[in-house]
């Protein structure tokens, strides 16, 4: 029988050491129902997720939803919207109570003297032919010049076929302003014309996310298996869907039999009473999502499924150790 320890060397022992002690529970949490921008394929506002609940308001409400979430266990609290950076207070509710990660479009510059630590993760659809077309601007224009060479923000730069060709040059952009980049491909939910993805597309965008990576060691935080996962939604001979997802909220997982899953997993409507069916919405169809947390996830819940070679072990390694620096468990 395989062991983690007869599968790796010290060295790969010793970053697997590093990985286990984490033991992240994590939960996302909609800051506001309310952004600056309307992009195209924003899964928030194409599912009507923005009118699910009435924002709570009442900061008071929501410092003790908060000490609630600690006390269910959460040690990473992921804010999403709308957009969080409109509410600073509510952001900082959570910072001084819990590790938090922040998601934004970039156009509201976090006060780094308020939030010194906070990882940052700016949302990017591509070049700017690309951001004007999907989000109305460039976007890039505006958060490059606010977290130039911020130690702790990151672009999550969600890749579109239209950017077949472009994604070298869209990464040295980010490079050249000294930040770093994760990558992860559109899930088209507003079927906005030529942006669903092919098999030939998905084929094409590995090789390029490939190559990004080893050419920009340093600036894009990513895994080559994790790129394999995603482009061909396949992992240890099983099919990414509904009935493999573990980022279903877990008062609401109703699924038999359950899958491996992210523990106390639930994503939180602004009302702070609601709950989200997923990560991502529950109008999107589970076999298009191309979502990269909920496949770094699905990797993750599934170590035992990777201890049956040595390159198997690694590359569940390689994932985890992703996923931790990409929310500041580990540094870059």
């Amino acid at each position: 029988m395989n062991t983690v320890r007869s599968l790796l060397d010290d060295e790969w022992y010793e970053r697997y050491k590093r990985i286990s002690r984490l033991n992240i529970r994590s939960s996302i949490y909609d800051v506001t129902d309310r952004c600056n921008l309307r992009c195209k394929g924003c899964f928030f506002f194409s599912s009507d997720e923005h009118k699910a609940a009435r924002e709570e308001k009442d900061p008071a409400r929501w410092v003790e939803f908060i000490e609630r979430e600690r006390e269910r266990g959460v040690n990473l609290a992921i804010l999403i919207g709308g957009e969080p950076t409109l509410y600073m207070d509510r952001i900082e509710a959570f910072y001084k109570r819990l590790p938090t990660y922040c998601a934004t479009n970039g156009q509201i510059k976090v006060p780094r003297d308020r939030f010194p630590d906070m990882m940052v993760g700016i949302s990017l659809w591509g070049d700017p032919e690309t951001e004007k077309k999907l989000r109305g601007r460039d976007t890039f224009a505006v958060s490059s010049k606010n977290y130039a060479g911020d130690p702790y923000t990151y672009y999550l730069y969600t890749i579109t076929p239209r950017q077949l060709g472009r994604l070298g040059e869209v990464v040295k952009r980010i490079d050249d302003v000294g930040l770093k980049v994760h990558m992860q491909l559109l899930s088209n939910d507003e079927g906005v014309d030529g942006f669903s993805w092919t098999e030939a597309q998905l084929a094409q965008v590995r090789d390029e996310m490939d190559a990004a990576l080893e050419r920009y060691p340093r600036s894009v935080i990513s895994s080559r298996y994790y790129h394999e996962v995603l482009t061909t939604r396949i992992m240890m001979g099983r099919r990414f869907g509904w009935q493999e997802c573990p980022s279903v909220t877990e008062p609401m997982d109703t699924r038999s039999p359950q899958p491996r899953r992210l523990i106390r997993f639930i994503r939180w409507a602004a009302d702070l009473k609601t709950m989200h069916r997923c990560c991502t919405s529950a109008t999107r169809d589970c076999t298009t999502c191309m979502d990269g947390a909920a496949h770094m996830s699905w990797v993750m819940v599934n170590k035992r499924e990777h201890l049956r070679s040595t390159q198997d072990l690694q590359n569940w390694i390689t994932v985890y150790e992703m996923f931790a620096k990409l929310y500041r468990f580990l540094p870059w």
